[in-house]
């Protein structure tokens, strides 16, 4: 079994990574059966990020701080852990930001999220499929997560938690003024959503795709990319989907 082992660059991840590569040796990643990423879930969506596309089996052990998508560190016993993890494969968002200069496009395992970059509020017109479905949302901003991503940020803006098997898209606002009761939307995983600045120059908004930021948008697409998929591994008795559901029972 060829491992490659990448870690954070902290002095408790590396040190991991030196533990297991004395055990287990260290493989080159494009060479690589299982690739072990130690550290947080920001280790884990960056090392997704950097093999998109080629959707290598990618197996976490936290040693970072929260450790949402990461296995337990343990040292012992690695290949076996590796031959029995269940494997939950997910699919990005693809982002296109339009500025009154060009367009930029972007991949986003987490979520899509548009901020206002000023004292004032955002004023947002949000189309699903081609139609309208709210003429002026005004906002701190809103976000558009993947199932994945439906316990990060989506959930700290009060969004719902979806199960990966749910082929669902939670849209969140964040700090809605008006219409002040408008909690979000859960959209069908194949919807194409465009939301549009309102007021661009008065009320300037970002855009950014996990940790990609897009400045003054006037126009943002966003859908689910399922000609990229990536698979995450975690140990059996602590499935992601597992996770996903008990999080929902979390006070």
């Amino acid at each position: 079994m060829k491992i490659a082992f990448l870690a954070a660059k902290t002095p408790v991840a590396e040190a991991a990574r030196v533990a297991l590569v004395a055990r287990y040796g260290d493989a080159p990643p494009q060479e690589a059966d299982f690739i072990v990423a130690l550290g947080g879930d920001g280790m884990m969506l960056e090392t997704q990020h950097r093999f998109l596309g080629r959707n290598p089996r990618i197996y976490g052990m936290n040693r970072g701080s929260v450790g949402f998508l990461m296995n337990a560190w343990r040292e012992d016993d690695l290949p076996q852990r590796l031959q029995a993890a269940q494997a939950a494969l997910v699919h990005p968002l693809r982002m296109r930001a339009h500025t009154a200069t060009g367009t930029s496009a972007a991949l986003a395992i987490n979520e899509v999220s548009l901020l206002r970059e000023t004292r004032q509020a955002a004023k947002l017109r949000i189309f699903v499929d081609g139609k309208e479905r709210m003429p002026e949302l005004i906002c701190d901003g809103i976000l558009v997560s993947t199932p994945a991503g439906s316990t990060a940020y989506n959930l700290s803006a009060h969004g719902p938690i979806v199960p990966l098997t749910a082929n669902l898209l939670p849209m969140t606002p964040i700090s809605a003024f008006r219409p002040r009761r408008w909690r979000g939307a859960l959209l069908p995983s194949e919807a194409r959503v465009v939301i549009e600045v309102l007021e661009a120059d008065k009320r300037p908004v970002s855009a950014t795709a996990d940790s990609t930021e897009v400045r003054d948008v006037h126009r943002v697409e966003i859908r689910e990319d399922r000609s990229i998929g990536m698979t995450m591994l975690f140990d059996p008795d602590h499935s992601l989907q597992e996770r996903i559901i008990a999080e929902q029972f979390t006070a």
